[in-house]
């Protein structure tokens, strides 16, 4: 029996995951829901989806969809979260989860009160290269991690119309870019002790770019960088008192981790993903629905929100003030 999907916000990052789920056994995407008629429907043709829903209350109306893929732009997560929880639907929600620690809690806390199954559309945790890394660290193959070092840059020009720009969509590198840096450091240290960091913002309050500096009590540390005007080359290190491993790039859908131990020749692991990558994380939401769980091992509601707790830290830092979204849907 499969476990069918819809599409909450028919936009850029949703057309690139849309053709993943071909290669996903059980998962079935059957209906898309947009404000706009004409783009909703575009899309449903484009991808060969049966259901093009004219605003987001119908699909939560739908009763043929089990999950849904929250693609909006951030300020909108809580309240659409907030009302798919309440319809009993279970959710996939793109990174970034929310722009504020209040809001991730809101939604954490309605899902464990309801038992509805959520979890952040954090792509890299299901690359098989990160699993390998984790599995690596996990066995003690470079020792201690002390560090990590993660870095993600592209170079853009601002303009008035571009999501990335825009306060009220949420737009700036800590919310695009620098939740891949985060989440990464949170896998491997989990939560730090201090938060330090430096960043430029636009005259319209949006963060162009951020070096954030993690301090855990023990001594152990990240260092990470993002930017929207500076191309960076992508890549992260696991250091450990062993050795480290190095993410090529790009670290945040990687097809290759190299390994250095002390004494012995690098080794290359190539592992390859399947289709554009997308498709690890929709098996991983598909099986654990499937099994009636609500929340995912590899990306739990308790990570998401650590993630979130750091990045309000950044905003504070910079001097930025994320804008909330609508209330409710």
């Amino acid at each position: 029996m499969s476990v069918k999907w819809g599409i909450i916000g028919p936009g850029r990052i949703a057309d690139a995951v849309a053709p993943d789920f071909a290669h996903v056994p059980g998962a079935e995407l059957v209906a898309v829901a947009s404000r706009s008629a004409e783009r909703g429907a575009e899309f449903a043709r484009r991808h060969g989806i049966e259901r093009a829903h004219t605003g987001y209350r119908a699909i939560l109306d739908d009763p043929d969809v089990d999950v849904l893929y929250v693609a909006t732009p951030h300020p909108q997560h809580r309240a659409i979260a907030l009302a798919a929880i309440e319809a009993g639907k279970a959710l996939m929600v793109e990174k970034a989860f929310t722009v504020s620690s209040v809001a991730t809690r809101e939604i954490a806390a309605a899902s464990r009160n309801r038992g509805v199954f959520v979890m952040e559309a954090m792509w890299t945790r299901f690359f098989p290269a990160v699993v390998r890394l984790r599995e690596l660290v996990a066995e003690g193959a470079i020792g201690e991690v002390r560090s990590v070092q993660a870095d993600l840059g592209v170079r853009n020009r601002t303009a008035d119309d571009d999501r990335f720009f825009s306060p009220e969509l949420g737009g700036g590198a800590l919310f695009d870019l620098g939740v891949y840096v985060v989440s990464f450091a949170q896998m491997l240290l989990g939560s730090p002790g201090t938060v330090a960091a430096s960043g430029a913002l636009t005259p319209s309050g949006v963060d162009l770019e951020e070096s954030i500096l993690l301090g855990w009590p023990d001594g152990r540390s990240a260092a990470l960088q993002v930017s929207l005007q500076c191309a960076m080359p992508g890549s992260a290190r696991v250091i450990g008192t062993e050795g480290w491993i190095e993410v090529p790039p790009r670290f945040h859908h990687p097809d290759r981790i190299v390994v250095h131990r002390h004494g012995a020749d690098p080794e290359e692991l190539v592992l390859p993903a399947t289709g554009r990558g997308y498709s690890h994380e929709i098996e991983e939401v598909t099986r654990r629905v499937a099994a009636g769980e609500t929340e995912s091992p590899v990306m739990p509601l308790a990570d998401t929100v650590a993630v979130q707790d750091v990045m309000a830290a950044v905003a504070d830092r910079v001097g930025m003030i994320p804008e909330e979204g609508p209330a409710s849907l």
